[in-house]
């Protein structure tokens, strides 16, 4: 699939997952597209932890109210992002995140699988426990968490506005 389809067939999947696992291989693959994106003053501020073991994603799905999505992931990737200055006292760790974040997502969808965007959700308390969990350093911030498996239910994504509503070129 070339870069285009891949970002039109990419979607939120909220719903179950099937039984199928997600290879390591494969999770390092969305992992490196991740840590392949470009970040402010390449200060690398994002940092992964991968989560494929059963009895982890129950641990973390119980966290967020066992979510369909979340309790039965074959694989969790969680961004962990260190909000230290890149730029005399600016921090890109947002930015960094999330476009490590985009690209980890269209690499899902490449690859045959789903996920789902998973941040206000996991901020504050939640966030924090989700960390513990996975021994996250209490200096960083758990930012973003994505599901990964092969959807019960085919999605689609929901119809975007047309270009001429969203886009112009200017005068």
């Amino acid at each position: 699939m070339d870069i285009f389809e891949t970002i039109s067939k990419r979607f939120s999947y909220r719903g179950a997952f099937t039984d199928q696992p997600v290879p390591r291989e494969d999770l390092i693959k969305i992992v490196q597209a991740g840590i392949d994106a470009p970040s402010g003053c390449n200060a690398q501020s994002t940092n992964f932890v991968i989560v494929d073991e059963v009895a982890l994603i129950a641990s973390v799905a119980k966290v967020l109210g066992d979510r369909p999505v979340c309790k039965t992931a074959k694989g969790l990737i969680v961004c962990v992002c260190d909000k230290m200055p890149a730029y005399g006292n600016l921090s890109f760790f947002i930015e960094d995140c999330s476009a490590a974040t985009q690209n980890m997502l269209l690499a899902i969808t490449a690859l045959g699988y789903a996920s789902v965007w998973l941040d206000g959700v996991i901020r504050g308390s939640t966030g924090v426990e989700i960390g513990k969990l996975l021994n996250v350093p209490t200096n960083q911030e758990v930012r973003i968490l994505l599901p990964v498996g092969v959807p019960q239910n085919q999605s689609k994504p929901n119809p975007k506005k047309a270009f001429q509503e969203r886009a112009r070129f200017a005068k």
